[in-house]
């Protein structure tokens, strides 16, 4: 299809006019969800819209986002909405930024400290036009967060930033309670679906945020054309990197453009690879179709404090009660034999 055009009206790169040969796939029956409406959840949806405040949770109309606001949990995006590099499983679009804005840290952690959270996870799109990346924009939002509001926990979920030395360490000096950065996918089909990335530079970046003594955390998607023995691979060589938390999820297609679905990966593997993940060495994983890098966050990261003997702030100490989240395989398993 040498003449396709995309949506916007721009023709199509050649990857995209190869996945578009594949229709899209049907979903299989347990990737579903129903949203369940608390008092808590309606506190920060009405917070959300009376003070025009912008989430990922909301924007992207996440599922999971009754589940997280009930914890007084959410995610934000920095950067602004065009990424300088193009993944093949992403639906971020892909151009030249135009826009910076430096007041954009404090607007977040004044939008967090509006809704009252007690965890939230601030990620954002690829800087390469910008000389350290965008490293100021994440440590600057950690750093307005911990001032304004004292005992939330911050993550910070980051692109590689080219390895470059200053940019990680301008990161890690605004001491987020986790620095996560996504491996997402195996080795061997690494350069197909993260063609400016690098597994090797994505473990090393992991690994001098562990050795700068932060939690860490990564995700890995599944059903993009990797092998089980690939997962478990990837998984250790997480660990040699010093991970501590760990999430495993199902590659859903975002539209006809992107990379086709190799698999639909059924929940008792998730299940057995989120155990895996823990005899491992990780200290907290959660896994599940529907579970996604920032779902549930501070119930991992206060997991992952438990499990390294790290002390829970007293206001936070709920997060860590033993239990699973809807979107784990394990509750899924359990709803579906209950049912």
């Amino acid at each position: 299809m040498p003449d396709a055009v995309a949506p916007e009206g721009r023709r199509l790169l050649r990857v995209e006019a190869r996945n578009a040969e594949t229709p899209i796939e049907a979903k299989p029956d347990w990737l579903r969800t129903r949203a369940v409406v608390t008092e808590t959840y309606q506190d920060v949806r009405d917070l959300v819209r009376a003070h025009s405040l912008h989430t990922v949770c909301a924007e992207a109309n996440c599922p999971n986002v009754y589940e997280c606001w009930n914890d007084r949990e959410a995610s934000f995006l920095v950067g602004g909405s065009l990424c300088t590099r193009r993944c093949d499983f992403c639906n971020i679009a892909t151009g030249r930024p135009t826009e910076y804005d430096a007041g954009e840290p404090e607007r977040v952690a004044a939008s967090i400290a509006e809704m009252r959270l007690r965890y939230a996870t601030v990620t954002g799109v690829c800087r390469d036009d910008l000389p350290d990346g965008g490293a100021w924009l994440y440590a600057e939002t950690a750093r307005q967060v911990h001032a304004r509001l004292p005992g939330c926990g911050i993550e910070l979920l980051v692109p590689d930033f080219r390895g470059r030395e200053e940019s990680l360490q301008e990161v890690f000096s605004s001491r987020p309670e986790v620095f996560a950065h996504n491996l997402e996918t195996v080795p061997r089909i690494f350069r197909r679906i993260r063609p400016a990335f690098s597994y090797e530079r994505s473990l090393e970046v992991l690994s001098r945020a562990s050795q700068a003594g932060l939690l860490t955390k990564s995700n890995l998607i599944l059903g993009m054309g990797e092998t089980r023995a690939e997962i478990e691979q990837a998984i250790a060589d997480l660990v040699t990197a010093g991970v501590n938390i760990l999430t495993i999820t199902q590659y859903l297609r975002p539209s006809k453009l992107h990379h086709p679905i190799d698999r639909w990966v059924k929940p008792q593997e998730f299940v057995e690879l989120a155990g895996l993940a823990e005899e491992m060495g990780i200290a907290a994983a959660m896994s599940g179709p529907m579970v996604r890098s920032s779902y549930r966050s501070g119930l991992l990261w206060a997991r992952a404090m438990r499990a390294a003997g790290r002390q829970i702030p007293e206001n936070m100490l709920d997060l860590a009660e033993p239990g699973t989240a809807r979107q784990e395989a394990s509750a899924l398993l359990a709803d579906r034999t209950a049912s």
